[in-house]
């Protein structure tokens, strides 16, 4: 059985594949020792989703548990409104609609409709400025470049000595002080 890719991997690839080592290597630790601020800010607001505090509302499916067979994704949605068939996503201040969080939420879109969810738009929530952003359901070369995404985290080598990194990423990454990559 090949393994499951978690949809969270997807935003971690695109930042950098050799972070998704390093936090498989940090992760059975305690997240105070490598998470920073931006990440303990992503957690704390993600719980009231985890709690399902987010709205009492019948309408809306908060932190649902979702899986992809044809991808071999899992991972949880942020929300999903029932009655508008619109799946959310919700991060803590959304500058920009970087390419991670675009197939983090197409991930996501992918797994609801293999479970039979319908979905009409797919949404990004900023919470700190209280702006959405709705991204397009994806077209077919959409979902070609989805699937090579998928591909490419699973046939990625981290010994691999052609590989190069952004300096400019590595300078934000929780993880440079570890890697023989970073500057």
């Amino acid at each position: 059985m090949e393994p499951y890719i978690t949809i969270t991997t997807l935003n971690d690839f695109i930042f950098c594949p050799r972070s998704i080592y390093f936090h498989k290597l940090y992760g059975k630790y305690e997240n105070r020792i490598y998470k920073q601020e931006p990440q303990i800010k992503g957690t704390i607001n993600h719980e009231n989703i985890d709690k399902q505090q987010y709205s009492s509302a019948k309408r809306y499916i908060q932190g649902l548990e979702i899986y992809s067979e044809k991808y071999k994704l899992c991972g949880k949605i942020d929300i999903y409104d029932q009655k508008e068939k619109t799946l959310i996503e919700r991060k803590t201040k959304i500058k920009k609609i970087y390419d991670g969080y675009k197939y983090q939420l197409w991930a996501q879109c992918f797994c609801l409709l293999e479970m039979g969810y319908e979905i009409k738009k797919l949404k990004f929530h900023s919470l700190e400025d209280n702006k959405n952003y709705e991204l397009k359901i994806p077209n077919k070369e959409e979902i070609k470049e989805f699937e090579d995404i998928i591909f490419q985290i699973q046939n990625f080598d981290i010994s691999d000595k052609n590989f190069s990194q952004n300096p400019e990423k590595c300078k934000n990454c929780i993880y440079s002080e570890l890697c023989d990559v970073s500057t």
